[in-house]
């Protein structure tokens, strides 16, 4: 009963977790391609601000002894993820200046080997030979799925987008590690979320400053709309996906979000009268990619049940 309780959890976790991604992802999307404010490290330090704002009234109430402590004990942590999150925001940003979308996809794809890497170098987490197998046919699966149009990208964009991949497995890694340590969520996007911005702001006062300062005034209403709707979005996102990280683990949150794109690549096809545009690269990627999941989570199952076993053995002796 215990098991299913936990599945059933864990079920609503990886739903409400996917509704948010995808709404925070379209509402970036309009935001940042049809409604004209296209200021990514602007919006990103509003998701940041607003982040910290609404969680200090919550994180507040443990009082400032036990801050102390935790700042004490966990800065560097918290300091790296705050600077991974923003730097993988960034870079990839800048990256899709000079390379193709296509291109910047393929190599996103890797996140999930990415992170069983990062796994291995920060928790010592060393994955089965089966899961290293399983994560490396989904990426290679997504990694087909989304190819279309040209591969093409200066060094660069290139560079920058594969560091932005690493800092994304950097933060997830990092995440899971100081959350094993009991800090929450809350707490964990309360500390993180100053740190984020102040590694975004630079950014946008680099690239958007000047421009954000003609589009202010003739669309004020739209632009604090924006603003608004989407931090508000991004800190329930941000949530959910700490959660996801703690409960679930972060190198299976990338896989979760691998499975996202498929989906909406298999939903696009057939709900959207764009079968045409399936091409038979992104059907075999499609099915190889299906069956690294299946693997994938035929080995987590086989893991946990072997480690069921193995703490119920004492008890039977």
């Amino acid at each position: 009963m215990a098991r299913l309780k936990q599945a059933a959890a864990h079920v609503l976790l990886v739903s409400v977790f996917l509704c948010l991604n995808s709404s925070l992802n379209l509402m970036n999307k309009w935001a940042l391609g049809h409604a004209g404010f296209r200021f990514p490290f602007l919006l990103s330090s509003c998701h940041m601000a607003f982040s910290f704002a609404v969680l200090a009234p919550v994180a507040l109430l443990r009082g400032g002894e036990q801050h102390r402590r935790t700042l004490d004990r966990q800065w560097g942590g918290i300091l790296a993820i705050g600077a991974f999150m923003a730097l993988n925001i960034a870079l990839n940003n800048i990256s899709l200046l000079d390379i193709s979308l296509s291109l910047n996809q393929i190599i996103r794809s890797a996140i999930p080997v990415v992170a069983s890497l990062m796994a291995m170098l920060i928790e010592s987490k060393v994955p089965s030979s089966q899961e290293a197998a399983s994560l490396l046919v989904i990426s290679l699966g997504v990694m087909l799925a989304v190819w279309q149009g040209a591969l093409s990208g200066k060094p660069y964009a290139i560079a920058f987008c594969m560091a932005a991949t690493i800092c994304n497995g950097g933060f997830m890694t990092v995440s899971s590690k100081l959350m094993s340590e009991k800090l929450d969520v809350v707490r964990l996007g309360f500390y993180v979320a100053p740190v984020s911005l102040a590694c975004l702001l630079p950014f946008f006062l680099m690239y958007e400053l000047d421009a954000f300062s003609a589009y202010w005034p003739a669309n004020r209403q739209i632009a604090a709309a924006i603003m608004l709707l989407s931090s508000l979005v991004a800190v329930c996102y941000n949530l959910a996906h700490s959660l996801m990280i703690k409960h679930i683990s972060a190198v299976a949150t990338t896989v979760v979000g691998e499975f996202k794109i498929l989906a909406l690549i298999v939903l696009s096809a057939f709900l959207l009268g764009e079968r045409s545009e399936f091409t038979a690269k992104m059907t075999a990627g499609c099915v190889l990619a299906l069956l690294g999941f299946g693997w994938y989570s035929q080995t987590k199952l086989a893991e946990a049940t072997r480690e069921q076993q193995r703490r119920e053995a004492p008890r039977s002796e």
